[in-house]
């Protein structure tokens, strides 16, 4: 063998050593698929909707109870609320169908972003996977925001920012514009793990974690995506005055008291916080079952 055709070689086993130890750093699955949610957790909170008043668990603080003790559930029969989406942070919650699918550079084949297109209120999200830097703050927010991502083992990692203001749980309690959210997708063979914290500088005092399960769909219809691909707001009630906007005044909503009076909790304890979302509550709430006990 001559020098040179050896020098080739050689150059050949480095370019593919590199490549391969490339390829190691940046271990990843493939997620693409149709992904279809199971409704086996928070089926409560997920499936009919939470009831008024029902804050357990979340650490939320006074100006959050405020306004979801100030809100009517008659608000999404008004025009400007029916076709309003759901936001990044709460998106995955209810009744929820999503393709995932990369978009590569076509000639590198590196993954530039991950797209991902969800039946509810049709709503797309990008992935940005090739280090771009999020826009100032002054920048427009939207329903699913700005997502970066990047992989770390076989998790992909998921930023948000520049989230428009939505639900934190769909009876009134909000989160801010402020808000940002880390998920994380974990598959294991044909199911798929999405974990998302949440936080909210203006309405929580604690970091939000929920987590989501979803399963591959290999027989998907068209009409999975169809259910929202339009809306139409209508006036649902009539004769309403212009610019009219249901609400409680404060103090004035006693529909807030009826899911401790049907699970037989006390009113305190459903009053949310982020003390609800430790086992340790489960002592003060029987001292507060048996003061009124008495």
């Amino acid at each position: 063998m001559s020098n040179k055709a050896r020098t080739v070689g050689v150059s050949v086993l480095v370019l593919l050593m590199l490549g391969v130890g490339r390829g190691l750093a940046v271990a990843q699955v493939s997620l693409a698929g149709d992904w279809s949610t199971l409704m086996h957790e928070d089926g409560p909170e997920r499936g009919p909707g939470p009831e008024l008043g029902d804050y357990l668990g979340l650490p939320i603080n006074l100006a959050a109870r405020l306004y979801a003790d100030s809100w009517s559930p008659s608000r999404l029969t008004e025009p400007e609320q029916q076709c309003r989406a759901h936001t990044a942070p709460y998106i995955h919650r209810g009744p929820d169908q999503f393709r995932l699918w990369e978009e590569k550079d076509p000639t590198s084949q590196e993954v530039t972003a991950i797209k991902i297109f969800i039946n509810t209120f049709a709503q797309t999200q990008t992935i940005y996977m090739n280090g771009r830097v999020p826009p100032s703050s002054l920048a427009p927010h939207t329903w699913q925001g700005f997502k970066t991502g990047k992989w770390e083992g076989n998790q992909l990692v998921v930023t948000t920012t520049h989230i428009k203001q939505g639900w934190t749980r769909r009876n009134g309690l909000p989160h801010s514009s402020e808000a940002t959210l880390i998920e994380r997708y974990v598959r294991h063979g044909n199911m798929l793990t999405v974990i998302n914290v949440m936080r909210d500088p203006v309405y929580l005092t604690e970091s939000l974690i929920k987590s989501e399960n979803f399963v591959l769909n290999m027989n998907v219809q068209p009409v999975v995506y169809q259910n929202w691909l339009s809306c139409q707001p209508d006036e649902e009630i009539a004769n309403r005055p212009v610019g009219y906007v249901a609400h409680h005044l404060p103090g004035t909503n006693t529909d807030i008291q009826e899911f401790a009076a049907r699970y037989h909790l006390p009113f305190d304890a459903t009053r949310g916080g982020a003390e609800t979302m430790y086992p340790e509550y489960l002592q003060k709430m029987a001292t507060l079952r048996s003061a009124s006990a008495k």
